[in-house]
């Protein structure tokens, strides 16, 4: 991936560390995508996923430590407590969704699933997990570098680029005329 790498051993400059010092475990991933399809109760949770009570105790606890669910008294009984994902929480989505997809593609066995994760918007299946460049290319392994923070926007040929806008929830990207503008 270009001319520099990662210094590997460096465990606190790394986003992938801390992600799987909090997620790192099947159980975790189990409870997540619980939460994204609606379970909010502790029973619902061990009934739903059959892990031990006091191994589903310790994951919500952890969840909930690290901020990816909120606990919040039950609306109809506030006796009850109900574990709802936070922005946090939310912002795993695309994490899940892409090992969701990397598992049916390369799992020991073929998984057609049913119910099938769908846009709401037309009703069709979504597309694969990308990697996406600033101005909405989609990238692969090749395309990718890793360069000094000082470095960014500083091109090879010595020109610099600026950074397209952000790109938002929702929008639509015109590949080709990225490409185009790309291009120069």
């Amino acid at each position: 991936m270009g001319e520099m790498r990662e210094p590997l051993r460096e465990l606190i400059d790394c986003g992938l560390p801390q992600a799987l010092e909090v997620m790192g475990e099947r159980w975790s991933f189990m409870i997540l995508r619980a939460s994204f399809n609606g379970l909010k109760h502790f029973e619902e949770f061990l009934s739903e996923l059959g892990i031990a009570r006091n191994i589903l105790s310790n994951r919500l606890a952890k969840l909930v430590d690290h901020g990816i669910l909120k606990r919040e008294p039950c609306a109809d009984d506030r006796r009850k407590i109900e574990y709802r994902l936070t922005d946090k929480g939310f912002d795993l989505l695309p994490a899940m969704i892409a090992l969701r997809q990397w598992g049916q593609k390369h799992g020991a066995e073929f998984v057609a699933e049913d119910p099938v994760l769908v846009d709401d918007l037309d009703r069709l299946p979504i597309g694969p997990v990308s990697i996406l460049g600033h101005d909405g290319r989609i990238l692969k392994h090749t395309d990718l570098n890793m360069i000094k923070r000082a470095d960014i926007g500083k091109r090879v040929d010595g020109t610099v680029a600026c950074c397209a806008p952000a790109l938002d929830h929702g929008d639509v990207v015109d590949i080709e005329a990225a490409k185009k503008a790309a291009a120069g």
